[in-house]
């Protein structure tokens, strides 16, 4: 790469379009204008959301459909604080993402002098979230700082990486740079694990396999797993789909009885790729989520697997190449006991429908009508009812198709410009955002930035007239409901006002309606009668 005439801001584009980077979000300004020198003239598109924290779940979006890092420019001091609250979410979801910002002149860092957008200390803030971060101050670094970032997001469990260019020093020439994008290879598992492992199923009578977010890009090994130990494989929030349509899957949350009986009811449990945490196995936070004393745990963080519960055997790997070599142990090639595995997981997916009972069966009906109508269509949620409906029991079509807010860090306002980035990320299948009337107004002007870049999704707003199950909380509580039921606008005539289509509906029938006929983007306004 040819960047000795070229400034450090134009030479960062080069190496981020030789890294396959094909879309930035963000929001250009004064400390940020010699990062887009070169921006015009690359085969890089450039979306502009209302918001910094747009930006940010619009990158997180965009991460999740296509497996590459989602990469944000946003200004020094309050773009970065802007998207922290992203940066947080991606760190909770492992999802990968490169925030590129400015800092403040060189000579003025740490002078508090009062300069335009300064911090105290930028860095020491972005760092409580982020993986890495890096103030590049000499020109000569920035192949290998770019190439750290890369490595340290993709590499291990994925997460947010920060690098902050002083504004002097973006318009400096880069000189003679030079980018190599690391190459990631897969950690191994060690015989001996491979070994222990293989024994502990061989001698199990009544394996289960529960699958987190880190076993989505593996949904081929995992199958081929469950197949070959006759396991059923309950899938958390962010591994739905994972198991899609086969007679193995149970796509329902740890916090149900029914799920927790099955796993306990195991003589053996491989949890894979799954930190375990309490908004996945636990979310009714009553502390009865156990695991039997013969527990297997695969992960790529061995902090992850210091934390939780003790297991038998703790294996720090790729889960992919875990599987792979699993497969070719002997006692797996030639197990052939049978343990009703189909027969287990459809009893409990009955009865994950039957616990979940009223109202959540009617929202999960409506949540697969919209995959009926729409079978390509990823569904991006916020913390709504509609999503927690879902996320305690929902049939995705396939990994990536369902994901959300509403575990984890627990954002409002996620689904929609997450939604746009998932659009984008992957073109050739429509989005539909479910998210609350009152989490909608947290991002309501990304509207306009889907109707810029022409994306295909369908906002679907749950309009329950405030925060339901806040105050239904607060109710169960014998706490007097406050602050929970905020005035919300005709969002079809914002929409209207964005020159997007727009639909109130009351109905299944009429939600149905609506997103075979609207032209997207569009909005749906769902008004909850209950």
């Amino acid at each position: 790469m040819e960047t000795a005439s070229q400034t450090v801001g134009e030479a960062l584009v080069g190496m981020l379009e030789a890294a396959g980077v094909d879309t930035v979000f963000g929001i250009p300004g004064v400390h940020t204008i010699e990062l887009y020198r070169g921006l015009a003239a690359s085969s890089i598109r450039h979306v502009t959301p209302r918001h910094e924290q747009g930006a940010g779940f619009m990158a997180d979006g965009y991460a999740r459909v296509t497996g590459k890092p989602g990469v944000c420019f946003v200004i020094t001091g309050p773009g970065l604080t802007n998207v922290l609250t992203a940066m947080a979410q991606a760190r909770a979801d492992s999802i990968p993402m490169l925030v590129i910002s400015g800092v403040n002149a060189t000579p003025t860092l740490g002078k508090g002098r009062g300069h335009l957008h300064e911090l105290p200390d930028q860095a020491a803030l972005i760092r409580t979230v982020a993986l890495w971060s890096h103030t590049l101050t000499d020109p000569a670094d920035l192949g290998s700082v770019l190439a750290r970032a890369f490595s340290v997001m993709t590499k291990g469990r994925p997460g947010p990486v920060h690098i902050e260019i002083p504004t002097d020093v973006m318009k400096l020439p880069a000189g003679p740079a030079t980018f190599d994008l690391p190459v990631a290879v897969p950690r191994p598992a060690s015989a001996d694990d491979l070994t222990r492992a293989a024994d502990l199923i061989a001698a199990s009578q009544k394996p289960v396999i529960l699958a987190g977010g880190g076993a989505a890009c593996h949904s081929g090994a995992v199958r081929s797993l469950a197949d070959a130990i006759d396991a059923p494989v309950i899938s958390t929030t962010n591994a739905r789909g994972i198991l899609a349509g086969h007679p193995l899957d149970v796509p329902a949350s740890p916090s149900l009885r029914c799920i927790r009986d099955l796993l306990m009811e195991a003589d053996l449990v491989l949890a894979l790729g799954t930190e375990l945490g309490p908004t996945d196995v636990d979310m009714y936070e009553n502390g009865e989520f156990a695991l039997p004393e013969n527990l297997v745990r695969v992960d790529i963080d061995p902090d992850q697997l210091a934390r939780g519960p003790r297991a038998a055997l703790s294996v720090e790997a790729d889960l992919g190449a875990f599987i792979n070599g699993l497969m070719e142990a002997e006692p797996i090639r030639s197990r052939q006991r049978s343990s009703n595995g189909a027969g287990r997981a459809a009893a409990a997916r009955k009865g994950a429908l039957t616990e979940t009972g009223e109202p959540y069966g009617e929202l999960t009906a409506m949540l697969q009508k919209i995959w009926k109508v729409l079978p390509d269509a990823t569904i991006v949620g916020d913390s709504t009812q509609l999503v927690y409906a879902g996320n305690m029991y929902v049939e995705a079509p396939r990994p990536s198709s369902w994901f959300n807010s509403a575990t984890g860090f627990g954002t409002l306002g996620y689904a929609a410009p997450a939604a746009i980035g998932a659009a984008l990320g992957a073109p050739d299948r429509p989005v539909v955002a479910v998210i609350g009337d009152g989490g909608l107004q947290f991002t309501l002007a990304e509207l306009g930035s889907a109707g810029d870049c022409g994306a295909d999704v369908a906002f679907l707003v749950w309009n329950n007239s405030g925060y339901r199950e806040i105050e239904t909380s607060m109710v169960s509580a014998g706490i007097t409901p406050v602050g929970v039921t905020p005035s919300a606008p005709d969002f079809t005539l914002i929409a209207e006002a964005y020159g997007l289509p727009a639909q109130k509906v009351s109905g299944p029938d009429e939600l149905a309606s609506a997103l075979r006929t609207l032209k997207r983007p569009c909005v749906i306004e769902f008004v909850d009668q209950a």
